[in-house]
């Protein structure tokens, strides 16, 4: 047998595009509505600064099987030269529990949360959508136009985030990139107003959204909120909206919706469905101009499905390097 196979960031951007990322992440919803996943919801460690969280899964049909661990330090672009987030995924064998390989997760992480916006915008935004609000503008908003690039036909984007300098250099990067002009605005309110898809990217305790400010048929993926505390989204809008959400036990605990399940505004009837349901045609997506919202918390099945094709990919083409961890 081979050893385990380790993979590096660089590596890893050599074997996948977000075209293929997005088809993995549409894959693990699938597999999660049918049922075909045993994936307890993530476990979160506090820090003073920070937190770890584990995220474990098994995917009986395909036999992939994997935890990602991934810290959430804000602090650490400024204060330690590192990012926000990080993180490493370990493959196992089902039979046998070996280490089939250990990755950086740090990237994957980053383009599998892109993509589950990019399916969330495939069945629940307006088929004519093409005009997008992005509202912050670090690396997460770069991975989510990458996405939306993927399923939507953009032709105009406006960004938003507090730093001028920031959302400036966005958009100048974004507009050379993909061709459409993207536009630094000054507020959230305009990044938003009379747009057909929003996405929020923030680390947000205190709502940023206004319920007066949605057009109707927008559809809004709420990617920010991943940690009690956290909303993006006025509770407001929130009520008037229908609601989709990747996981029940994740997002009323720490998804865009925590706040008011924690206030009890917001119950689990109040959900319109999960994402996955929607991907198998068990339930509606959108219905007419109303306002959906994708709560995205992010599932451990996104990670190992992706990791799983890297893995199989870096095996056929001879990249990466085997390590002896049980001599």
């Amino acid at each position: 047998m081979s050893g385990t196979l380790i993979l590096k960031q660089s590596e890893i951007k050599k074997l996948i595009n977000m075209k293929e990322v997005v088809e993995s992440v549409e894959t693990a919803f699938k597999a999660y509505a049918e049922r075909d996943v045993q994936m307890p919801a993530k476990e979160y460690l506090f820090f003073h600064e920070g937190d770890l969280r584990i995220m474990p899964c098994y995917v009986r049909s395909s036999e992939e099987a994997g935890v990602k661990c991934v810290n959430v330090h804000p602090k650490n672009p400024l204060e330690h030269q590192l990012p926000t987030v990080m993180a490493v995924i370990e493959l196992v064998d089902p039979a046998t529990g070996f280490p089939l390989a250990v990755m950086d997760g740090t990237l994957i992480t980053d383009l599998r949360t892109g993509a589950a916006a990019g399916v969330a915008t495939k069945y629940l935004a307006r088929p004519d959508s093409e005009t997008l609000g992005i509202i912050g503008a670090g690396k997460q908003a770069c991975t989510q136009l990458m996405a939306l690039n993927e399923v939507m036909d953009i032709t105009k984007a406006k960004v938003f985030c507090r730093t001028c300098s920031t959302r400036t250099n966005f958009a100048k990067t974004a507009s050379k990139l993909y061709g459409f002009d993207v536009e630094a605005v000054e507020t959230a309110q305009e990044a938003v107003k009379n747009v057909d898809v929003i996405v929020t990217t923030t680390p947000s305790r205190k709502p940023l959204i206004s319920a007066d400010w949605i057009s109707p048929g927008t559809h809004i993926n709420a990617m920010g909120a991943d940690a009690p505390s956290k909303q993006e989204l006025e509770t407001r809008l929130l009520l008037k909206s229908r609601i989709i959400i990747d996981s029940w036990d994740q997002a009323s605990h720490s998804g865009e919706i925590n706040v008011p399940v924690s206030q009890g505004v917001i119950k689990q009837k109040d959900i319109h469905a999960k994402l996955g349901d929607v991907v198998i045609g068990k339930e509606t997506g959108r219905e007419g101009d109303e306002i959906t919202i994708f709560d995205s918390t992010g599932l451990a099945v996104q990670d190992v499905v992706t990791a799983g094709l890297i893995y199989r990919r870096a095996r056929e083409q001879g990249v990466g390097m085997d390590f002896d961890f049980i001599s």
